[in-house]
This record gives structure tokens, C-alpha cells and sequence, in this order.
């Protein structure tokens, strides 16, 4: 089931959290929402779910309109908070059971639904506890069990691995993606290792704008316009390498990973290479050239430059 959205703006006051965005997400896809605090994440999915209604523009779920037909899109969707949706005196069977009731589950099907949760959520061992006595990881599992009690199409996860260990995130993000592989998700995340594990396509959201579109790979090779090396370079003073590097008309930018190493990271220019210029500039100057490694553009830098501003 696809999710359309279509110029959304979304006000707080005069103030645009959403300005004018449009995507598609489509069945069996994990969509990345990533960008800064602030940047409109969080607003986004919340007129997705119809906690919040749009200043301007549409979303269509299954193509139902959240402005006139806000209730069934809502049936549609399990949504999972960045503030799970808990009552911690509860124990996790009896809070499963309200919320199938809650969702509409016929009552013939609710212990079925409910079993198959605990076991896909594997919640197995904790299923008589109250939820106040689990660990945050088993509580994000019942946060995730109780988004998939009514077997929506759609899942919307807002930062659904805050706060866990290490071992609890891997946990969630293998069943996101085994999730994912029959239902429409949109995965809400600042933390980008989350985000590139996890999803297909990644949506970069800053200041309310979409700001890339694409998928990790795609994202970095559309930055690798500006090439990055490795420089180290010997036989020479450390100030006078640096102010040459910083001449050569292919270089764009000189930083200092080692100044006890005569060791630089040299970004060229858009669309030029430096190597062949910082190659001949070392034997012009007869200095040794000791490394000289193109350096893989991560998901954090294309990151960082698209949001720095």
C-alpha cells in the first residue's frame, strides 16, 4: 500500500516544521526519515497518522485522503511513537488484548493476533509481566507489538530504537526489516548507522525541506563529485607543504589528520581529482609522497553537508 504525500506544509504559528514537501513510499519499501532535532520529522508523520491535520497540501494513504477520511487511514496504520504508548501496570497479554479491542479485532481472532505478536515481537518470556518490570528493549517490543496488533499495511516508527543497548538495537532493526519485507514502513531516525542498516531509501528532511532523496549508495556517489584523499607527505617543512597543497588549482579544501605525520585530508574541487597536481607537486618540490588514498565519502558527510547550514 502506497503513501503519497503531496506538498505538505505544516505551521506552528508563522513558523513552517514542514514547507511544502512531496515523496512517495511504496508497498514493501522502508523509507529512512533522517535529518537533524527540528527538522520536521517527527510533524511529518504525525499528519501521516492523523495526530496532526496539514496547513496546506495532502497525504493519501491506500489512497485515502487524511483530510477526508482521516478514520480509515488511521485503520490502516500502526504507528509506534518516539514516547512509546505504554501503561506500565499492565501486564503485557492484557495490554496486547486492549489495544486488539481498541483496533477493532474481531474477538474470535484477538488471542490468535495477540500470540502471534508475542512470538514475532519475541516477547515470549515476558508475556505475564507487568510492563513497568521490563527492560526498555522488551518494552519497545510490546511498543511494536501493539503497532502491529490489527495487521495494518502501513508502519510508522518514530526513533523506535531511543534509548536501547547495542545488542537490543540490532534486535529491532532485523525485525523492522523482516517486517518490512510485506508491509509499507517509514522509519524515523537521527542516528544514520539506524537508518543505513536498516532501510532502502533514505529521505534527508532539514529545516522542513527535503533536502536528498535516494538510497545510501546513490546519496554518497552523488557527493563524490568532490574527491577526498589521504596525503602524507615527507621531506619537507610542515608549513610550506600545507600552503602549496592549499595553491594547487585543483584543491578546494586542506585539513590536518597528523601534523606529526605531514598527514592531510585534501578535498578537490567539484569534479576535478588532485592526484596527478599533488603527485608532481611533490617531485617539483623533491619531497617523498608516502600516501596518497582516495577516502570513501560515508553516509555522515553527505549528511553533515547537506544540514550544516
Amino acid at each position: 500500500m502506497d503513501i503519497v504525500v503531496e506538498n505538505l506544509t505544516k505551521k506552528y504559528g508563522v513558523q513552517k516544521a514542514v514547507d511544502n514537501i512531496s515523496f512517495t513510499v511504496r508497498a514493501g519499501e522502508v523509507l529512512g526519515f533522517l535529518g537533524p532535532n527540528g527538522a520536521g520529522k517527527t510533524t511529518t508523520m504525525k499528519v501521516i497518522t492523523c495526530f496532526f491535520a496539514p496547513n496546506e497540501g495532502d497525504v493519501k494513504v491506500g489512497g485515502y485522503s487524511v483530510k477526508t477520511a482521516p478514520e480509515r487511514v488511521k485503520k490502516l496504520i500502526g504507528y509506534l511513537p518516539e514516547n512509546n504508548p505504554l501503561y506500565d501496570e499492565m501486564p503485557v497479554l492484557d495490554y496486547l488484548y486492549f489495544v486488539a479491542e481498541l483496533h477493532n479485532v474481531p474477538k474470535n481472532r484477538i488471542r490468535e493476533r495477540i500470540l502471534e505478536m508475542v512470538k514475532t515481537c519475541g516477547l515470549e518470556g515476558e508475556k505475564h509481566k507487568k510492563i513497568g518490570e521490563l527492560s526498555k528493549g522488551y518494552q519497545q517490543r510490546a511498543g511494536l507489538a501493539q503497532a502491529l496488533i490489527h495487521n495494518p499495511e502501513v508502519l510508522v516508527f518514530d526513533e523506535p530504537t531511543a534509548g536501547l543497548d547495542p545488542n537490543q538495537i540490532v534486535e529491532i532493526r532485523e525485525l523492522i526489516r523482516r517486517i518490512g519485507k510485506e508491509k509499507t514502513v517509514i522509519l524515523s531516525s537521527h542516528i544514520l548507522a539506524e537508518v543505513e542498516a536498516t532501510c532502502d531509501r533514505i529521505l534527508i528532511i532539514h529545516k522542513g525541506k527535503i533536502v536528498a532523496d535516494g538510497t545510501s549508495d546513490y546519496l554518497r556517489k552523488q557527493s563524490q563529485g568532490k574527491e577526498i584523499l589521504k596525503v602524507s607527505i615527507e621531506g619537507g617543512d610542515l608549513n610550506e607543504i600545507y600552503k602549496t597543497l592549499t595553491n594547487l588549482d585543483t584543491v578546494g579544501l586542506v585539513d590536518f589528520i597528523s601534523k606529526t605525520g605531514c598527514t592531510f585530508e585534501v578535498q578537490s574541487r567539484p569534479e576535478l581529482s588532485s592526484r596527478r597536481t599533488i603527485f608532481q607537486m611533490c617531485v617539483d618540490k623533491g619531497w617523498y609522497l608516502t600516501e596518497l588514498t582516495p577516502t570513501e565519502t560515508k553516509l555522515e558527510d553527505v549528511f553533515r553537508e547537506l544540514t550544516m547550514n
